[in-house]
């Protein structure tokens, strides 16, 4: 920025030594003045009143002003807006979580099937207890002896309605989309898997005999919250006080399971996910299908296996002992 008068030119000075209109400069406060001259007071907005007998001061600062910007010289100008820092959406699905969701609602598709080719796909897809009963050897279920193999897993991916699989999804946002980031696509669809038939082994043994079909991502779902029960309240985890960003959130180093066990947030977790699902077994209460109940076993089974089959899958060191006691405490210093 150059210095210049307010009039736009300068005024030769008259015969009593006074300029003709007193000039007046723009000069920033900072800038010092010529060595030999002495200091002129600067007002708040760095306007400069000459005489003309200050000329030596004047070339001083108005070769000073030409020399250097004053918006290069003040850094810390307020008509310098710094750059937002760029904001994190509020949230993000991991490619793998994503994928997985997008297949159910391809599969759910089959409620515009004709009611008959539905019900067969329920039938070969869909967990059956009665399927494995060792007694009925000249009942053949649809499906054949495949079917005692992988509904074990299918059953996951079949929902009752749109409801079902909107409370499912629900929860899967958030420890879904942690573990999926934690695991890895590959890691995290066999994860799945494993809880899936792990629910269903839990409803074979308390429904033996039972021939009415159990569908749902339930257990599964039920897994990945056990699993992220593990790191999920460590510092700098996706539901401590302290968190990063989505990625680092999930990468924490995870508790042992003893250590996770101790941990009081852990333990209310705990009471409180196996305190809603017995509700839900002792009310036998549905999601809006008809004469559809609640397989809370299979929640428990996907549950505990999740929790306990997590250092499994976990591609992430292990944090020492000491290491996770001090992490596992927030920024208060509660645990």
């Amino acid at each position: 920025m150059f210095s210049r008068s307010l009039w736009g030119t300068r005024r030769p000075a008259d015969r009593g030594g006074r300029s003709q209109r007193p000039p007046f400069i723009f000069c920033p406060d900072r800038f010092r003045l010529d060595p030999g001259a002495a200091r002129h007071p600067v007002s708040d907005f760095g306007i400069v009143h000459l005489h003309s007998g200050m000329k030596a001061a004047y070339l001083g600062c108005t070769a000073a002003c030409e020399v250097a910007d004053p918006l290069d010289s003040h850094p810390e100008s307020p008509l310098e807006t710094p750059p937002e820092a760029p904001r994190e959406p509020i949230l993000t699905l991991p490619p793998a979580l994503t994928a997985y969701i997008l297949l159910i609602a391809v599969i759910h598709l089959r409620v515009l099937l004709p009611p008959e080719m539905e019900n067969w796909t329920i039938d070969v897809f869909g967990f059956i207890p009665k399927r494995y009963d060792s007694t009925l050897l000249d009942i053949t279920f649809p499906g054949g002896d495949g079917a005692k193999v992988w509904t074990f897993v299918t059953y996951s991916l079949l929902h009752a309605n749109l409801t079902h699989i909107g409370f499912n999804v629900l929860w899967l946002l958030p420890f879904g989309s942690a573990l999926a980031r934690r695991f890895g696509a590959v890691r995290f669809f066999f994860f799945m898997a494993v809880t899936a038939a792990a629910g269903a082994l839990a409803h074979l043994l308390t429904h033996e005999h039972a021939i009415a079909p159990m569908i749902g991502a339930s257990a599964s779902v039920s897994g990945t919250m056990a699993a992220a029960m593990r790191f999920a309240f460590v510092k700098g985890s996706f539901l401590s006080f302290s968190r990063g960003d989505a990625d680092a959130a999930a990468k924490v180093p995870a508790l042992s399971l003893w250590r996770a066990l101790r941990n009081g947030r852990v333990l209310a977790f705990l009471a409180i996910w196996f305190g809603v699902n017995i509700l839900f077994g002792a009310t036998s209460l549905s999601l809006g299908a008809e004469d559809a109940s609640v397989a809370w076993q299979a929640h428990i089974g996907g549950f505990l296996a999740g929790l306990l089959l997590f250092s499994l899958f976990d591609p992430i060191p292990r944090a020492r002992d000491d290491a996770a006691d001090a992490s596992s405490l927030d920024q208060s210093g509660r645990v």
